[in-house]
């Protein structure tokens, strides 16, 4: 999957976020969001839901680049958010997914979320099942 078929298929929900996947391989996917005032608590900083539906997505569609055959699509089933620093209104947020594990029912993921400052912002370790 391509960055473009992955923007062309993605999810209502991370189009109303703006988020956009910038690089598709099976070992790396990563995507950015641009930190809107619609998408901050206060003071105008990323609000933690944001940051997590943003690793999310990564880390699913990262699952989804690496189905093994015969699998039909993902779903998440566990997910922990650490978060690091603030990321303010006005930045992008740059999210990287690696694999930790790649199985025929699970993978695990690890997705780095930075701003494009290159500050930590959280660092999120997800489940996905493999349907």
């Amino acid at each position: 999957m391509t960055p473009d078929e992955a923007n062309d298929r993605a999810l209502p929900f991370a189009r109303l976020m703006g988020l956009r996947f910038t690089h598709t391989d099976p070992e790396r996917i990563e995507a950015t969001l641009p930190v809107r005032a619609d998408l901050c608590t206060r003071p105008d900083v990323a609000h933690g839901g944001a940051i997590m539906a943003l690793a999310d997505t990564v880390g699913a569609v990262a699952t989804m680049v690496n189905l093994p055959q015969g699998a039909t699509g993902t779903t998440t089933i566990e997910s922990k958010t650490n978060f690091v620093a603030a990321a303010p209104v006005g930045s992008t947020l740059i999210a990287r997914a690696q694999p930790v594990h790649r199985g025929r029912r699970t993978q695990v993921w690890q997705v780095r979320v930075e701003t494009d400052a290159g500050k930590l912002v959280a660092l999120t370790t997800q489940t996905q099942l493999v349907l």
